[in-house]
């Protein structure tokens, strides 16, 4: 594996249950700051993580998920205490494999809009035509060819994505990764993201590696899908409940595969229902 690492985190709140969040491909822990703050009123400890690769966070040769799960379990093994894993998309590949592997670190899973399967690199995974391919590929070449050295403004940035990343969602979300390298306005630019690596490994992130023999996780488990996602059908269940037996699943409408960017409040009422549960 990769040499052992330390991630970037942030925690917010100072006593209570902890939290742990893990952002999905493109992401960084700074996405679940609004959530988190609400959680940390509510009395919890909310450790927000950037994954290898992205963010504040080192890169490292290869992108692999079993490599990513043992980083993450290294930050919670420090933290002391069990924690509630919030995981989204490729977050949520992790948080998975982490359970399976070291489920002592864990009161509780929270798996977001990503089912522990293969997802396809060519066509989707229904029978609608109109249906895309997944989009990271063409993301990951759009960031590509942003000319970094004549970038003036990142509104200029935005418009070079326009074509291959259409939401203005999206596009924002992208975004934020895009800094100044330097001090002031007279820097340069930078991707706080591994382009190179991320588009050479992005088949490796579509798989779900094959979890230990045997293995369960026996926790509490929430699952929540955007009800206009692909990414969790109902074929995706056997296996969900086969690795995680006590899966409880909210589809929440009209939402997508960023279920916590486009419904925050459904979403945040959502998780702390369920930790209030798991907190007992």
């Amino acid at each position: 594996m990769t040499d052992p690492i330390r991630l970037a985190a942030r925690t917010l709140g100072e006593t209570g249950p902890r939290v742990v969040f893990v952002h999905g491909l493109f992401g960084q822990g700074k996405n679940w700051t609004t959530i988190a703050r609400k959680l940390a009123e509510d009395g919890h400890r909310v450790t927000l993580l950037d994954l290898p690769n992205h963010g504040h966070s080192p890169w490292t040769d290869r992108v692999d998920y079993g490599d990513m799960a043992q980083f993450v379990a290294a930050e919670i093994g420090l933290l002391g205490d069990p924690v509630t894993l919030v995981g989204h998309s490729m977050g949520g590949k992790v948080a998975m494999l982490l359970a399976l592997r070291w489920p002592e670190l864990l009161r509780a899973l929270v798996v977001v809009d990503i089912a522990p399967t293969d997802y396809p690199e060519k066509g989707g995974r229904t029978e609608d035509p109109d249906e895309e391919a997944s989009p990271f590929a063409a993301f990951i070449e759009a960031m590509q060819s942003v000319d970094l050295d004549a970038l003036r403004t990142r509104e200029e940035a935005d418009q070079v994505l326009r074509r291959a990343v259409p939401s203005t969602m999206v596009r924002s979300f992208l975004l934020q990764s895009l800094v100044r390298d330097g001090i002031g306005a007279g820097g340069g630019w930078k991707w706080r993201l591994n382009l190179e690596t991320l588009a050479r490994d992005l088949g490796e992130l579509r798989r779900f590696p094959a979890p230990p023999p045997g293995a369960s996780y026996d926790g509490p488990v929430l699952w929540i899908a955007g009800a206009n996602s692909t990414y969790v059908l109902d074929e995706d269940r056997p296996r969900m409940d086969a690795l995680f037996p006590t899966t409880r699943l909210v589809r929440v409408k009209n939402a997508g595969h960023w279920v916590h960017s486009e419904r925050p409040e459904v979403f945040l009422e959502t998780v702390r229902r369920f930790l209030r549960q798991v907190e007992q």
